[in-house]
């Protein structure tokens, strides 16, 4: 063994070399005495704070496969509009599933929209409250009496089945809800049914777009991934409608 090939040894296994080493061809002889041989300490490592990573920075599965920061940036605005078009048709549909199954809310009267000065469109419950009484009429209370005419006018506007507004007094509406029938069940599911087609048309047009503005390559990860974005939110939109027909029993 020769000398270097030693301290190699000597160094793997933490031993510190004695003064006097004999070296021969056929054996090495070592003259080692107990206070020569040290063993060197062991080193701990400690994991480096700069190592670790902000979850802030990290890119979603399924943004990874593609190749440009464009591509990542379209996808994300993408995937947000079509959740937005999702989002508002299952809360519409969730207003017909409370009128259809004769669930009396003020949830009914989500759709109103009231016209004030200027052409300006608000939300009822920014005008006026909404109450239940008797558990089957509609109070509408407006804060201020000089908007009820614009309330009534919405209400009719958003051609909501069987919502006739009656008014009490100055700033008071009662709206009777009457128990829905077979027809009126089956009516408000074909109108999800038309809304879910304009959904589904608003998604594929969203879809597009982001293809057209891409220009990507056919037969590309870019194209499969914006495809499989477009199916999911079609997907969603069919599941919501197939419940809402199960929940009222409608066709």
């Amino acid at each position: 063994m020769s000398f270097s090939l030693l301290r190699q040894l000597a160094r793997r296994t933490g031993t510190r070399l004695p003064a006097t080493v004999q070296v021969d061809s056929r054996h090495v002889c070592l003259s080692l005495s107990l206070h020569a041989v040290r063993r060197l300490p062991a080193s701990r490592t400690y994991a480096s704070k700069s190592k670790f990573k902000s979850t802030a920075s990290f890119v979603p599965g399924s943004q990874q496969l593609f190749e440009s920061e464009e591509a990542r940036a379209e996808y994300a605005k993408t995937e947000t509009k079509m959740n937005t078009a999702v989002d508002w048709y299952r809360k519409e549909v969730a207003a017909f599933e409370a009128r259809a199954s004769g669930r009396v809310t003020p949830a009914l009267l989500t759709p109103v929209r009231v016209e004030k000065s200027r052409g300006q469109a608000v939300k009822l419950e920014e005008v006026a409250t909404v109450g239940i009484k008797d558990g089957s009429v509609l109070i509408v209370t407006v804060f201020d009496e000089q908007n009820m005419k614009a309330v009534e006018q919405g209400i009719y506007a958003a051609k909501l089945p069987n919502i006739v507004p009656q008014r009490l007094d100055s700033r008071t509406l009662k709206i009777p809800i009457p128990k829905p029938t077979v027809e009126a069940r089956n009516a408000l599911a074909g109108t999800a049914s038309r809304m879910a087609e304009d959904v589904r048309v608003q998604i594929r047009k969203h879809h597009q777009a982001s293809v057209k503005k891409g220009k990507y390559e056919k037969h590309s990860v870019e194209l499969e991934e914006f495809q499989k974005l477009s199916d999911k939110h079609i997907a969603d939109v069919d599941k919501i409608l197939v419940q809402m027909k199960k929940a009222t029993g409608s066709k």
